[in-house]
């Protein structure tokens, strides 16, 4: 597949992380010679993130195959439905969420997250005169919540730099979802204790994505980047495709 043919990758960072998170990923897209962008997800609530995406989404010149990672997903899901030039949907141990469905009750069905028992509460303000809730995850949990493949130095790092995600992330129900009109394709981690392993599925199942398996944890783009980036490669043959027999 050439760069010209090719729908330009946008990925999508989730909770408690940042663009950097999909390094592995890129670097392999870039070497097959693959539009890549990685924008920064706020990470302060469904409505306020999934508007800013959009807005990226939309001054990208071109298709564009979208990419979440766990809380990107929701995001993803929610900014493709406004943005006019998506053409794919790649959910990466993600939440492919329904409308009018939040993020908290969907995670409270999970047998497979522990990452509710990891969160740490904070507070910042909103400038308005009132704080408003955010979590991170306790750096000592990191390991078993979030990144259960990765060495402890790479755990470390990541409990450091980590970004908190607003409580609006988790309250705020999400809009007509994009999924319901565009192909789309899910990596379950087989072990993610984050999001949980039976709801990225379940949801990935309702959402009727192509679904790959793959062994690792939540951060499985970190943990195994090229089985990630085979499945954004299907993706973007199956979109290049679909166009050329439009």
């Amino acid at each position: 597949m050439s760069a010209e043919d090719s729908p330009t990758v946008v990925l999508v960072h989730g909770a408690f992380a940042d663009a950097s998170s999909w390094n592995g990923v890129i670097e392999r897209l870039q070497a097959k010679a693959i539009r890549v962008m990685a924008p920064p997800n706020p990470l302060r609530g469904i409505s306020i993130d999934s508007a800013y995406i959009s807005s990226f989404l939309d001054q990208v010149p071109g298709p564009v195959l979208a990419v979440g990672h766990s809380y990107g997903g929701a995001v993803i899901t929610n900014a493709a439905a406004r943005a006019k030039n998506v053409v794919g949907l790649v959910y990466v141990a993600a939440f492919a969420t329904e409308e009018g469905e939040t993020l908290g009750a969907a995670a409270a069905e999970s047998k497979d997250s522990v990452l509710n028992s990891a969160l740490v509460p904070l507070h910042y303000p909103t400038g308005n005169g009132s704080d408003a809730v955010e979590f991170a995850i306790d750096p000592a949990k990191v390991s078993e919540a979030f990144a259960g493949d990765l060495p402890s130095e790479q755990t470390a790092l990541i409990g450091a730099t980590q970004r908190p995600i607003s409580e609006l992330a988790f309250s705020e129900p999400g809009g007509p979802p994009a999924w319901k009109n565009l192909p789309s394709w899910a990596v379950v981690a087989t072990g993610d204790k984050a999001a949980g392993a039976d709801l990225v599925r379940s949801m990935a199942d309702r959402a009727g994505a192509e679904i790959t398996e793959l062994e690792g944890s939540h951060v499985i783009m970190v943990s195994q980047p090229r089985g990630v980036t085979d499945v954004i490669m299907e993706a973007l043959a199956a979109c290049r495709s679909a166009a050329a027999a439009a």
